[in-house]
């Protein structure tokens, strides 16, 4: 891969200050206009402070190890850092409506500067900042957008925890059996990297509806069949695969934190529920690892803040813990049981 320029905006350091150490082995070039908007966030006391503070003491570091005006090795296998003063590039022609009064426009010059004085190279500005990739397009400089910490947009973009995989029918009849299977030495498709707790739907090449269900943990370890499908003390079961898998999760003492994503109505909430019960007051005592459940939910209120609200703090919350309410009593049958548990300090719900 062809190395290229990267010159960073502000607004891309005071979102990641792990920015420097994202861009592989390609140059990263800072310009000294930016060091001074930076150190001009450093006393605010939220994330933008933070990541201003953090980013400091970071070339700070790379400061004691030799020249950021000559270039320094930000890792192993990774690109230079160099800091650049525009006042050091005046030899270089850049576009008359530039103001360099305006600190996005010294930017931009000296990204420009930098691109000319190394035109065998690719130079790209990155910048949260649209106008700034608007003005860098229509001069000539290449602009993109810092996407290492967007938001995704939609839950096709996240990891959904499951890869579906070609086995031989007969491995399929081996996994049922009983007998370990080691995913590597049955199938090519398998990908290379696979996460610890990925969950596996094991497809037979013969028949495409026959099918298992299995859990990855790691290279050395034989693929997991998933176990708990159901949830029999509060009549529970799995009516897909995403469920199932849920459940496996939910039901295993050495995954410490689940993540469920989905649509309204799929069974997030009551599955998590009910997994929390089955462990904490459930009628298996081998399944009984906790001796309290306790739900929560955040408050985000889309009228007025809770704290405008009319009532006791207990009024104030019911709106935003109905639903977990309404989830207990489904699971429990009735209010007194509930309450009785809630009594007992079996059950908390908070926000």
């Amino acid at each position: 891969m062809a190395k290229k320029n990267y010159v960073l905006d502000t607004s891309v350091c005071l979102t990641d200050a792990d920015v420097l150490f994202k861009f592989e082995n390609h140059d990263i070039f800072l310009p000294l206009k930016v060091l001074e908007e930076i150190d001009g966030h450093k006393k605010r006391q939220d994330s933008v402070g933070s990541n201003a503070r953090k980013i400091i003491r970071t070339l700070d570091e790379f400061r004691a190890k030799g020249s950021l005006e000559k270039g320094i090795r930000i890792d192993k296998g990774k690109g230079i850092l160099k800091i650049v003063s525009f006042s050091n590039l005046k030899d270089v022609v850049f576009p008359a409506d530039l103001d360099l009064r305006h600190p996005d426009h010294v930017i931009i010059a000296t990204a420009k500067t930098i691109q000319a004085r190394q035109s065998s190279r690719k130079t790209i500005l990155v910048s949260r900042d649209i106008n700034m990739r608007v003005i860098c397009d229509s001069i000539g400089l290449q602009a993109e957008d810092y996407v290492s910490e967007k938001a995704v947009t939609s839950s096709e973009e996240l990891y959904n925890g499951f890869s579906i995989i070609n086995f031989d029918d007969e491995v399929i009849d081996r996994f049922y059996s009983g007998e370990d299977i080691y995913p590597h030495n049955f199938t090519e498709e398998m990908p290379s990297a696979m996460n610890p707790n990925q969950y596996v739907m094991m497809v037979s090449n013969a028949n495409e509806k026959k099918s298992a269900l299995a859990c990855f943990k790691s290279e050395h370890e034989p693929l997991k069949k998933i176990v708990h499908k159901t949830l029999p003390d509060w009549k529970i079961d799995a009516r897909n695969k995403e469920q199932a898998f849920a459940i496996d999760m939910l039901m295993d003492p050495s995954i410490k934190v689940v993540s469920l994503v989905g649509r309204a109505g799929s069974g997030k909430t009551l599955l998590a529920i009910a997994a929390g019960l089955q462990q904490t007051i459930g009628l298996r005592s081998d399944e009984n690892r906790y001796s309290r459940l306790i739900v929560s939910r955040p408050v985000q209120p889309l009228g007025k803040d809770i704290g405008f609200l009319p009532g006791t703090m207990e009024e104030k919350m019911l709106p935003w813990l109905m639903p977990i309410q309404d989830n207990l009593k489904f699971l429990m049958g009735d209010r007194a049981n509930l309450e009785m548990y809630m009594e007992k300090g079996k059950i908390e719900i908070e926000a």
